[in-house]
């Protein structure tokens, strides 16, 4: 029992020291086990084989790839990665300090590629003396002696404001400038963030681990609130990054809390090649291969005839206006859709909220099957901002549609089941975490669509059935 304590204190804690033995074989143990474990239940679950090859590719692109075809083990998949990426983080900066390395050093782990050529370096350096340390609470450079409490704020306003600066910088650079949205912006610039925000406000005298969290938590509400404030992101899209984005953000602000307890003098070099080389994370998503294609089916059944609901699958009328919250959020919903033709090649356009998916047709299966690409879409939201006009790149291809499709399946009693299909792409990361908004949105998107052709064939096909009807009882008294 007291061994499997003191393992899990070896993956878990920040305080326990890690040498070079137990780095390789604790980070090769784990390494293997999840692999056999992800690649075991990919391929029982979803009959997908995930090579050695794929798992260690430095990009995610060809293990988005993987679960993009199995959207029930996404979500099991995400969570089952968080602790061995705490483990991972927390044991190559304790492997840093053992080596008589900057703690900062440990954090390269984060960056594709170069985690790599760190992890082989730290396996082989031999443990070290630790170099001199600050005594705790020793104020270092910051001048006079203050009252406690003075310190205390202080301390917390500067973490603040490092974490707002370093933050609002990253995001910038990476989506302003770098145009890229991938784990640089979501995990880097979050976590960095509230590294540093943790390691200031500690610096001088260690504080409470939840009074760091809270400093950290917040500093990400001002960066929110910056990227609001400069017209970056909307509020929807900061709202949804959050869940992700808050607990990356406790966890760096424990990490800096750790590294300032190491109280070395000689951190700014190794701190400050930290910050420079974290935007190069953004390469992970400019990765050669093409982004997984998910796909999100929808289906309601229709009291009336296949025939019947095919007219109005083709084209529908107007739409009400929307009562679902997501859509009064800014979220594009559809209004009406119109088809230009008869057949394949012929041209519908979907008209949403905020502008035409133009969609040519390349199965006209009547009554059964209809099928389009989509080679034209307007923006999938309406940023909520102050102000008119935010720059935010990923609006244009962060989400894409890229084919739909309706089917029709007669029913007994003259129903029949009609399912809706959009199959679509994400040049935004992690995908498994952005996809479940995306499967969230684009199925009540189906549903509004749906909903609206069953109650309009429906109306259809009662309005025929009741001269028919009438006709019968008639015919019937004589």
């Amino acid at each position: 029992m007291r061994r499997v304590r003191d393992t899990l204190r070896l993956w878990f804690s920040l305080r326990v020291p890690v040498g070079p033995r137990d780095y390789l074989v604790w980070g090769l143990t784990l390494m293997v086990a999840k692999y056999l474990v992800d690649a075991t239940v990919l391929r029982l679950g979803a009959n997908i084989f995930w090579s050695p090859i794929d798992y260690l590719a430095p990009t995610t692109a060809v293990r988005d790839a993987r679960t993009a075809m199995t959207p029930w083990l996404r979500t099991p998949l995400f969570l089952w990665t968080l602790p061995f990426l705490w483990i991972g983080a927390s044991m190559t900066v304790r492997r840093a300090v053992d080596a008589d390395r900057s703690a900062w050093s440990g954090l390269l782990f984060f960056v594709p590629v170069v985690n790599y050529v760190v992890m082989i370096i730290l396996c082989f350096l031999p443990s070290r003396p630790h170099a001199p340390i600050m005594p705790t609470g020793d104020p270092g450079s910051i001048g006079p002696a203050a009252p406690a409490i003075d310190r205390h704020v202080r301390s917390a306003m500067l973490g603040l404001g490092a974490s707002l600066a370093i933050g609002l910088a990253l995001a910038v650079l990476c989506t302003v400038v770098l145009k890229s949205y991938g784990l640089s912006v979501f995990f880097g610039t979050p976590f960095v963030a509230s590294v540093v925000s943790g390691f200031v406000h500690n610096r001088y005298q260690t504080r409470p681990v939840r009074e760091t969290v809270l400093v950290a938590t917040t500093g990400l509400l001002l960066v929110a609130g910056a990227l609001l404030l400069f017209a970056v992101e909307g509020m929807l899209c900061v709202a949804m990054a959050f869940p992700f984005a808050v607990p990356i953000a406790a966890m760096g602000g424990v990490f800096g809390r750790e590294l300032a307890r190491q109280r070395r003098r000689n951190l700014a070099p190794a701190a400050l090649a930290v910050l420079v080389i974290s935007p190069l994370a953004a390469l992970e998503s400019r990765s050669l291969a093409p982004p997984p294609v998910y796909e999100v089916v929808s289906s309601v059944d229709v009291a009336a005839p296949p025939e019947v609901v095919w007219r109005h699958v083709v084209s529908f009328d107007e739409l009400p206006p929307p009562r679902e919250p997501l859509f009064r959020l800014g979220v594009a919903y559809p209004q009406r859709a119109t088809i230009r033709g008869h057949g394949v090649g012929a041209l519908r356009r979907c008209e949403f909220s905020t502008g035409a998916f133009v969609e040519p047709i390349t199965v006209w299966d009547a009554p059964r099957r209809l099928t389009f690409d989509v080679t034209e879409q307007p923006d999938p939201m309406r940023e909520l901002s102050p102000w008119r006009h935010v720059v935010a790149p990923h609006m244009a291809d962060g989400f894409r549609a890229i084919r739909g499709e309706f089917r029709l399946a007669a029913l007994p009693d003259g129903r029949t089941r009609l399912a809706g299909s959009t199959w679509y792409v994400l040049r935004i990361q992690p995908r498994s975490y952005w996809s479940l908004w995306a499967d969230g949105f684009v199925g009540t998107i189906h549903l509004r669509v749906l909903e609206h052709i069953r109650r309009e064939a429906e109306t259809e096909w009662k309005g025929a059935s009741a001269p028919r009807a009438a006709v019968g009882t008639t015919q019937g008294a004589y």
